[in-house]
């Protein structure tokens, strides 16, 4: 498998920032956040990370025939978030190969690190519901976009 590398650390880009807001519904019995929301949290983020770098997931599955699927997570929560927090998920590529990338994404409230996650996604060819390669095009702006 070719994956591009990581940047250095100290060349690392700025990670992509989506805030989520801690409603009722967010929460479990104990009023913190019921941990597997921190999953519909990293989910969003990750929508939002390729909406921002020109994709749509509609779309590709519409008009390419492919979709991005969670292969696998390594979730670590570090500290509870509570009703009305205002959080901060942040989002990077830290790997890019032929038919899957990895993303590295972290919550934080007021520049508290609350949860990490290490998140490797698949590309799925619709038709057929086995992993295909990411299109040139799709991981040149994947690529561009995580060097921003």
């Amino acid at each position: 498998m070719h994956a591009a590398p990581p940047p250095a650390p100290d060349q690392a880009p700025t990670p992509f920032e989506w805030p989520v807001r801690v409603y009722y519904e967010d929460t479990d019995a104990a009023g913190m956040v019921y941990y597997a929301n921190y999953l519909r949290f990293c989910e969003r983020a990750r929508t939002e990370y390729l909406r921002a770098a020109g994709f749509e997931q509609q779309a590709l599955r519409e008009a390419r025939g492919i979709v991005f699927v969670v292969r696998s997570l390594r979730a670590d929560y570090l500290a509870p978030a509570l009703l009305d927090d205002t959080l901060l998920t942040h989002t990077s590529i830290v790997r890019l190969g032929r038919a899957s990338l990895s993303f590295g994404q972290r919550i934080l409230c007021n520049g508290t690190l609350l949860f990490e996650a290490a998140v490797d996604i698949a590309c799925i060819d619709t038709s057929r519901r086995k992993a295909t390669a990411i299109p040139a095009d799709v991981r040149q702006q994947l690529l561009s976009s995580s060097s921003s």
